[in-house]
């Protein structure tokens, strides 16, 4: 009986495990839903609002300021004069000039990366699928500066391209396409038309990808279904395939779009004498301290994405992103 009595009653709840501080703190904050979610959203959003906008924020503070041009020195009373001189011949130029790059850029990306997205999509075996997708991305793997400067050795007048040309007897045609008014150039590397060409090579993968993507949410029940009811491939892929995948189109445009509008290395390694918008703002900003002026020529591509993703949203890119 004494040796019995020594054993814990059936009755007597077991003793209980002390809980570390890390098993507490993870209870507490699951009976806390909400405070979780802000202890989770609080950092990205406070660098948001403090570093992201509040730059946006002083830039456009900076752009309602002006310039004496006496002084040189930036004078801080709010007016709209740096605003006008944005309506400039020269200021007016440079924004066409650089939307107009912007959307041939972006019309060429989509046309060369809708046939490799649906081939990905639609044909490829996991394999080539793969092979493919590294392909796509093994050109951003390097350096940025070493891409642009790699295009400006094969696009020089004793480049491979050059040479390539030559020896297919077309010499001829590369120099009557440099002849012309608006694309041409003493070569290539000097030349609108070499711009062109980096500019959609360095951005092209930007417009595979969202395609590709869009392009696997096509249901083939849909494309199927289709066929079943009579309509042949070219009808299926132009009422069918085409206006599902639009949505991918647009979001790859976006990035298209918006980086070649902002910027300013290719332009630097590849113009001539004619400016682009990035390169404006960084004439203003470094070499003539025009600070309100280049603010200013800041918020014109700005207002241009604005408005080019309000049309994106409607067309339902956010989905394909």
């Amino acid at each position: 009986m004494e040796a019995n009595s020594s054993l814990p009653s059936a009755s007597q709840p077991a003793a209980q495990p002390k809980r570390g501080l890390a098993q507490r703190l993870s209870t507490f904050l699951y009976r806390r839903p909400k405070l979780l979610l802000a202890l989770l959203l609080g950092p990205p959003l406070l660098y948001m609002l403090v570093v992201y906008l509040g730059a946006l924020f002083t830039l456009l503070i900076q752009s309602f300021f002006r310039l004496d041009d006496f002084t040189g020195q930036v004078v801080r009373d709010f007016t709209l004069s740096t605003y006008g001189q944005l309506f400039t011949r020269a200021n007016l130029d440079i924004f066409t000039r650089t939307a107009g790059m912007a959307a041939a850029v972006t019309l060429a990306a989509a046309i060369i990366a809708f046939p490799l997205a649906y081939y990905m999509a639609r044909y490829a075996a996991s394999r080539a699928r793969a092979l493919l997708y590294l392909a796509v991305l093994m050109p951003l793997w390097s350096s940025y500066i070493i891409r642009v400067y790699s295009w400006r050795l094969i696009l020089a007048k004793e480049g491979i391209l050059s040479w390539f040309i030559g020896k297919l007897g077309l010499a001829g045609a590369l120099e009557a396409v440099l002849q012309l008014p608006v694309i041409g150039g003493p070569s290539l590397t000097v030349s609108f038309l070499g711009m062109f060409l980096v500019f959609v090579y360095i951005w092209l993968p930007y417009m595979i990808l969202p395609i590709q993507a869009a392009l696997e949410r096509v249901p083939r029940s849909v494309l199927e279904a289709s066929g079943d009811l009579g309509g042949r491939p070219a009808h299926t892929f132009r009422y069918v395939t085409l206006p599902l995948a639009l949505p991918g189109v647009v979001a790859g445009s976006i990035f298209t779009f918006s980086l070649t509008l902002g910027d300013f290395i290719v332009p630097t390694t590849l113009g001539n004498s004619s400016f682009f918008i990035g390169q404006a703002v960084l004439s203003h900003q470094g070499t003539s301290g025009n600070i309100p002026l280049a603010a200013a020529i800041t918020v014109v591509p700005i207002v241009i994405m604005t408005f080019y993703l309000l049309g994106a949203r409607k067309l339902g890119a956010f989905d394909a992103l």
